[in-house]
């Protein structure tokens, strides 16, 4: 005992003891809250990173180890924080031993990103997507070369799919040319040929992203017509600068996925926060909003930022913006 409580009245070394034991509590509090989580996330990075057939054991294995560290804690609160401390850095280290890679079995629907050539105003496209679908699952693969001419670019258009919550939208940009080309930029989570879509799995590197361009007989109808969403279809009101900007920037962030592939992440990069990113490259001074995350919203915060029109309450305006099943559009040219 130190000699300022040992010679101190009753009532302060209470004091003393009390003081202590709170802090005491503060801080297992917070060592069993930090143990909690860094368990709960390793069960997801181990569930979606290990193979099938080794899941449970690493998960028994990570539970056992958390079990060890808490019960360390419980007897040593110091001790027990450095093992979990040294447990959070091999979990890093691991973590980052985890690259995305273009190189892998690929559902058909994804298995090839865009790539492109920009001279002068021509642009080439390559691994146009239009396929021939049959069901919401099944189509005939083609994918093809396809030119454009950035002088005939006449107008930019914005789909947004909702399938189940009206809050949770995907978010395509269409381009559309004078002379009849029409090109839809989507950027998608890319599966594996046998690997089904987990907006979880989003958060732990189980995907990579992939930009796609289709023409949208393909991409639209697919969704409008085979897996029934509701589509919507929004022209924006750019500048030809700044519509032949963000086309470049497509063609850009094709190339760029093609040489340095990224990991699709379900909160900070999708299809939507992807979109934001490319108009922030063209003007910055576009504000950040909540809705650009509740990607069912856009409409909504384009609507209030005038890049979409105003002249009818937006309730008539996403009520036209509707497309109907059967829609179809000149397809782009060969």
């Amino acid at each position: 005992m130190s000699p300022g409580v040992q010679g101190a009245p009753p009532e302060a070394q209470s004091a003393h003891g009390g003081a202590a034991g709170w802090w005491r509590s503060v801080a297992s509090c917070v060592f069993f809250s930090v143990l909690a989580c860094v368990l709960l996330w390793s069960c997801g990075a181990l569930w979606f990173q290990v193979v099938p057939d080794w899941r449970i054991p690493a998960l028994v294995g990570a539970m056992a180890v958390a079990l060890a560290i808490g019960w360390l804690g419980w007897r040593h609160l110091l001790a027990g924080s450095v093992a979990l401390g040294l447990a959070v850095l091999l979990l890093a280290a691991w973590w980052s031993t985890i690259l995305p890679s273009n190189d892998r079995e690929w559902a058909p629907d994804v298995a090839h990103g865009v790539t492109g050539e920009v001279e002068g105003e021509d642009v080439t496209l390559h691994d146009v997507r239009f396929f021939d679908w049959h069901s919401a699952d099944e189509g005939t693969p083609r994918w093809e070369t396809r030119y454009y001419h950035l002088d005939q670019l006449q107008g930019v258009e914005l789909f947004s799919s909702v399938w189940s919550n009206p809050a949770i939208a995907h978010t395509l940009i269409g381009f559309v040319f004078a002379d009849g080309a029409r090109v839809v930029f989507s950027a998608e989570v890319r599966r594996g040929r046998d690997q089904a879509f987990s907006e979880i799995g989003g958060f732990f590197k189980a995907f990579e992203l992939v930009l796609i361009a289709a023409d949208p007989d393909d991409i639209i109808r697919l969704r409008t017509d085979l897996r029934r969403e509701r589509v919507s279809r929004f022209a924006l009101d750019l500048t030809r600068e700044q519509s032949r900007a963000l086309f470049l920037s497509y063609v850009a962030m094709g190339n760029r996925l093609a040489a340095a592939p990224e990991f699709y992440q379900t909160l900070t990069t999708n299809c939507t926060t992807v979109i934001f990113k490319l108009a922030r490259m063209i003007d910055p001074g576009i504000p950040r909003d909540w809705r650009i995350l509740v990607s069912g919203y856009l409409p909504d915060y384009l609507y209030d930022h005038d890049i979409i029109r105003t002249d009818l309450p937006l309730d008539e305006v996403k009520r036209q913006a509707v497309i109907a099943p059967g829609t179809r559009w000149t397809p782009a040219a060969p």
